[in-house]
């Protein structure tokens, strides 16, 4: 996977999109570094299901509930 460092704000008129993985897949990712953020399509946060997740140097947190999803 690429990494893509900025200096300042980035702005999109457009959105951005992020790479969308299983649960079961975000558990084997190999080396995720610390603010990585990836949509997981089958996580259930606040009764929702797929919910956009970061990488804490430890597990994917929901940013939903702020709970570990992987």
């Amino acid at each position: 996977m690429a990494n893509t460092t900025f200096s300042g704000p980035v702005f999109s008129d457009n959105g951005f999109v992020t790479t969308s993985y299983t649960l079961a897949q975000a558990a084997t990712i190999d080396a995720p570094f610390a603010g990585l953020m990836i949509y997981i399509s089958d996580a259930t946060g606040s009764g929702v299901t797929g919910s956009l997740c970061f990488y804490n140097g430890t597990a994917f947190i929901d940013v939903t509930t702020g709970i570990a999803a992987v």
